[in-house]
């Protein structure tokens, strides 16, 4: 299971930008997760409350976005959802696509007192 490294990442990503604020508390910390990242919510969710523990962030909520992958269609030019890497247009069947969204795992926000 690799969300528990991420987990860890993110842990680290947020004590370190934590310790350089100067600030006393941190609230609460925001994460994108998207569709195709590779990342299973449910899994990083429990890697995460294990990996806070004894941490700058262990009684901050957190709170994990699920990001729904989209794509443009470079024949048709729509916007449509992916379902994964394979998919193709759903209004004209081509698989000549950009992704446009839901390849991101990052920290979107991080509150502190």
């Amino acid at each position: 299971m690799h969300e528990f490294s991420v987990a860890q990442n993110i842990v680290e990503i947020v004590t370190g930008s934590f310790r350089n604020s100067g600030a006393k508390k941190i609230v609460s910390v925001e994460i994108d997760v998207g569709t195709l990242s590779g990342v299973i919510i449910d899994a990083l969710e429990f890697a995460m409350n294990s990996a806070k523990k004894e941490s700058p962030i262990e009684n901050a909520i957190v709170k994990i976005n699920d990001i729904q992958a989209k794509a443009k269609c470079n024949e048709c030019k729509k916007e449509f959802e992916l379902s994964d890497f394979f998919s193709i247009c759903t209004y004209c069947s081509s698989t000549n696509f950009e992704i446009i969204k839901g390849k991101e795992l990052k920290v979107k926000s991080i509150e502190v007192e």
